[in-house]
This record gives structure tokens, sequence and C-alpha cells, in this order.
């Protein structure tokens, strides 16, 4: 069985619980020893650390028969790099060579210790790193190699001296923002600035050759639960879970959606995103994104029913309506204010967030405006040839006739909420007209999850069309080799597959066929989605090398975006696993199970050989 989600709120929690229970008296004559023994020692809370050391030193020994040698090079060795975190800022990191492992790791333990035992540090998390391969390269070679990989996916630690007495991994390379994507190589500014920090020597100039490597690596979090590190080249460095169940689906959609309420600021209106990096907030605001969030909070009050939320939810919707505005003739529409615009797609989100709530709480509190919105996105459709017109300025005037293909999708989707809302035909034959421009401008090869939604909700209310299930079908089969093999997290297409997955179900279930879809390969490929989609979770064995990793612990993240957290790429990743987990049964008949295994095994512990 999978290991849980860790959460942080339960190791502070665990621990207020306990010292209650010790009582006052105790509480007073303890804290007044501890307060002592620290002024003496220096060691606060430190006491947490050798407990984790010693888990950890035992998984690293139990492995040192398949490292090798000197799998660091003829001089260092061996190398061991030990992290170490309190949450509340990057952590520190400290490294041991030797000619055996078990030296290694003493030098790199005995660094531990000393700084412990000289500070008040709490160590949460500790992450151990085993270098298992390495190679050496010269200046122009790593500056093409950085150059020509995808930004942050360049994997590799480096050392500065054969000696790895400067020595930095993968994790805090790429965390530090060190690596130069749009030149090749290194940054000197960064790589100086974080070794300042680190309290290492800054180099004067970038070495003539560098050893590039790799680690397996163990990370022990705050129950000193050891997580053993994958070394494939996508998941490296993250634990691999088993099979993810509907279980594990549901705590990472309660986790991402607890984050997503945290950053609701009082007048509504969200913490637009984070680049975790520095720590630094988008000043940019979106209030299509705005909107689609609210759709992934309401889903989540279906799963746990909160009070919090509901306020949070509903101050979110005041502030979104606030940026509706009616032309002269009662139209709705979504007002960008930054762009002085109209857009197609922030009706069409609107429409799905109010009606999701109404759903969910069993009220037409919405009712009207959302017909209102809808009114504004037929203005907008030509329904003789079911082509959507994108962006108006504010004042309704005709701005650009195209912005983007998944707006289409949007209003679709939301035409067809709103015949479930109201059961008026206007709506249904408009949402018929765009489906139809959908098959004959084949918007398959858009590979686009809005369609695949709109497709999905249209085929509830006309469940006895062929076409509309054989474009659907064709939506998913096209796409299916180029979504299994897609390298980055992507979230958008699991939403994508799931809403496919729905459609499909319910094909079955009216007596269609679906002659070319291939079932193995669709199941496979939501396995691998469900798996690659963890890479952007930010686990804390990830956070703990971002500058403030307890704010973005257990959400969702891009990483070759500067490993960016927005409030959309928090939602798209929750629509997926809510799919996920509200079909999982479903899923499971078909032959699941046997996929989620052969992804997780195929990707567990595979070791790259070579780094080029």
């Amino acid at each position: 069985m999978h290991k849980k989600i860790p959460q942080l709120r339960e190791y502070f929690a665990e621990k207020k619980n306990k010292m209650y229970l010790l009582g006052a008296a105790v509480l007073f004559v303890i804290a007044a020893v501890l307060l002592l023994y620290g002024h003496a020692t220096g060691k606060g809370s430190a006491a947490d650390g050798p407990e984790k050391l010693s888990a950890l030193k035992s998984c690293v020994l139990d492995a040192q028969d398949s490292l090798g040698k000197s799998p660091a090079g003829g001089v260092a060795g061996q190398a061991v790099f030990l992290s170490v975190c309190n949450t509340a800022e990057r952590a520190r990191i400290f490294s041991g060579t030797g000619a055996d492992l078990q030296t290694a790791w003493e030098n790199a333990a005995e660094e531990v210790e000393q700084f412990l035992n000289g500070s008040h540090y709490d160590p949460v998390w500790i992450k151990a790193d085993v270098v298992y391969t390495s190679e050496m390269l010269d200046g122009k070679e790593l500056s093409k190699a950085v150059k020509k990989a995808r930004s942050e996916f360049f994997r590799y630690g480096i050392a500065f001296d054969e000696r790895f007495q400067t020595a930095l991994l993968e994790a805090e390379l790429n965390g530090a923002k060190i690596y130069d994507y749009k030149n090749g190589g290194l940054d000197l500014e960064y790589l100086n600035r974080y070794l300042n920090k680190s309290g290492k020597e800054p180099l004067e100039e970038l070495p003539a050759a560098f050893t590039l490597f790799q680690c397996r690596g163990w990370f022990c979090d705050e129950n000193n639960t050891v997580y053993e590190l994958s070394t494939d080249s996508l998941d490296y460095g993250r634990r691999q879970v088993e099979p993810i169940d509907a279980e594990y689906a549901e705590e990472l959609i309660l986790n991402a959606s607890e984050f997503l309420m945290k950053q609701a600021k009082a007048d509504g209106s969200f913490v637009y995103g984070i680049y975790p990096r520095f720590d630094r907030e988008i000043e940019n605001y979106n209030i299509v994104r705005h909107a689609s969030t609210l759709w992934s909070l309401a889903c989540r009050y279906r799963l746990a029913p909160d009070e919090e939320l509901k306020e949070t939810l509903e101050r979110a919707i005041d502030f979104m309506l606030s940026q509706v505005v009616y032309d002269s003739a009662g139209r709705a529409y979504l007002y960008e204010k930054k762009d002085d615009e109209i857009k197609l797609g922030g009706l069409g989100v609107a429409v799905v967030a109010l009606t999701e709530y109404m759903d969910v709480f069993q009220s037409d509190k919405y009712r009207e405006v959302c017909c209102a919105l809808g009114q504004g996105i037929l203005s907008l459709l030509n329904q003789e040839t079911g082509e959507y017109y994108h962006v108006l300025n504010g004042d309704f005037t005709r701005k650009e006739a195209l912005r983007t293909v998944y707006y289409d999708g949007e209003a679709t989707f939301a035409l067809c909420r709103l015949y479930g809302l109201t059961g008026e035909q206007i709506w249904l034959d408009a949402a018929e007209s765009a489906a139809g421009h959908f098959i004959s401008a084949d918007y398959a090869q858009y590979k686009d999850h809005w369609v695949a939604y709109s497709m999905n909700e249209l085929t509830q209310y006309i469940p006895d069309r062929q076409e509309y299930y054989d474009f659907a079908m064709k939506n998913i089969q096209q796409n299916l080799q180029t979504i299994y093999e897609r390298d980055t997290t992507y979230h958008t297409y699991l939403e994508m597959l799931m809403a496919g997955f729905e459609t499909y179900e319910r094909m079955l279930e009216h007596g269609f066929e679906a002659k070319n879809l291939d079932l193995e390969m669709f199941l496979k490929t939501i396995s691998a989605r469900v798996n690659r989609q963890l890479n952007g979770y930010f686990y804390p064995e990830y956070a703990m090398y971002m500058k403030n990793p307890e704010r973005i612990l257990n959400t969702f993240m891009v990483r070759h975006d500067g490993y960016r957290v927005r409030i959309d790429d928090v939602q798209h990743n929750i629509g997926g696993y809510y799919l996920y987990l509200k079909n999982y049964d479903k899923l499971v008949a078909c032959g699941l199970l046997e996929s989620l295994k052969a992804e997780t095994n195929s990707n567990r512990y595979s070791i790259n050989s070579n780094i080029f």
C-alpha cells in the first residue's frame, strides 16, 4: 500500500497535542530545563536529527553494492549529500566524500551534526543523496547540453573540482536558477549568490571542466518515514507511489484545494501565482482563470463540505460577479479590466463555475446572471456556421475574431450547462451548432480538454447521436500516442482523457460501439498521465529546495516555467484527479490496475547509465 501524502499540519498538531498532555506544571519544568540546555549547548530542537540520520544511513549503506567503487570519480571516490530543511527556508546542504561509502557518510553526517549542535534549527526533513554515476565535461560540452535541454529539465548535479569540495545537487542548481537554459551552461552570478548564502566560497570564474553526476536518493519526513526516490529521468528525485488509487487521488485534491483556499484574499480575489524559487508573487491577474478556479473549489466541496470553504467560494464568486458588465440589450459579459477586454472563454467558465455551485448547493441563486452570460455567448456565436467570435473591447465593439481554440470548448460546455439548468432548447440548439463545427473543422487536432468536456456534457442531453460519440472518441484516439509520450506534466491532458472516458462509458451504456478506440492504450495513457502529473506536485523532496517550502508544499507547479504555481495550474490538476477519483471504479473494471502497475514498475528505479 502506498504511503500517505505528508501533511505538515499533522506534524505540528502532533507536537502540540503531546505538549498539552504533559500539563502546565510539567511544561514549565521542561521549558526551563530546555532553555538552560539550549543556552549551554545550542541544540534547541535539533534532537530529531540523529534519528532521521540513522534511518537514512541504514538505507544508504544497504545500497552500497549497487553503487560501484568510485562513482564520483577517482579522487572523490564516494560522495554523499545531506539536505536538511526546517520547512520555513531553503534546505541547507552538507556533503562528504571518502574512499568508501561508510566514510563518505560519516564525513557528511558530521557536518550536519555540527550544524545542528550549534543552532536551534529543527530538521523537519532530511534527504540523503549518494552519487552513483558521473562524467567529466568541458565548458563547451556543458553549455551545449544545457541549452539543448528543456528548461529546468537538465537533471544533473555538478562538482566544480575533482574532490567535490564545491559540488551542488541538481535540485540546488535548478532550484536556485543556476542553470542558464537560454544561453547554455551556468549563470555565474546566480551561482555565486547561492554559494554565498550557503556559506561557501564563491568562484572567481567557472572551471574549464566539470564533473556531472546523478544520485540515488532517500527522503526522511517529519514522521521519520523514509522514502526511496526514483532515478528515472522524468521522475528523478521524487518518491514513487504504489498504483494511484481513489484514496490517493482524493488526498491530492484536498491538499491542492487547501492551497487554493489559502490564496483567497479578503476582497475575493486570489494570489494569482507564485514563482517559488525566490518566493515571488505573480502580479498579473486573469479573471478567466479566477472563474475556473471557482469550479475546482466547488468540486472540492462535494468531497468534503466545509463552511469556511463555502464562505471563501461565495466571496470569490462575488468578486467575479463584480467584474460582470451588461450591454444595452441586457446581455452579460465578464470584463477583464487590465486589458479592457471581454473574452468568450471568460463567459464560458463563469457559467460553468456558477452552475457547478448551484448544483452542489441545490440552489438557483445565480440562475439569472447565468442566463444573461449565456445571451452574451450567443451574441458571439454564428449559429449557421457554429463559429464563435472571441474577443470584444470593453465597449462591446469587436476586437479579435480568434484568440485561442480553448474559448470554443469553454463556451459550448457552458451552453450545455445552461440547458441542464433551464431545460430551454435555445441553449442546446446553440451547443449543437458549435459541435457541428468541431466535427467539420476536425477539432481533434487541437488536443483540447475543453472540447472533451463539452462533448461529454452534450452527450448527456443527446445520448443517441453516433456522430458525437465518434468525434469524441476520435479526439482521444488520435492524440493518445502524443499524450502518452509527453514528458512534462501538461495538466490538461488528464482532464481531456477523463472527460473522454466518461463519454466512452455513456457510449457503451447507450448501445454504441467504440470501433476505433484502443482501450488498452487508452488505459495505459491514463495511467501514464496520472503518474506523470505527480512530477508537478510539490512533495517536500522538491519543495525543500525552494525559498519558502511550507508555502507551496503539497500543491501543483509547472516545472518548465520556473516551477510556477498559478491558480489555474492547480485548478487543472484538481480537475483531472477529480474525474479520475469519480470514475476510479469504472476504470478498474475496464482493467486500469494492470496498466497502473506496469507504468509504476517501468519507471521505478530505471537508472540512466550514461549522461548523454
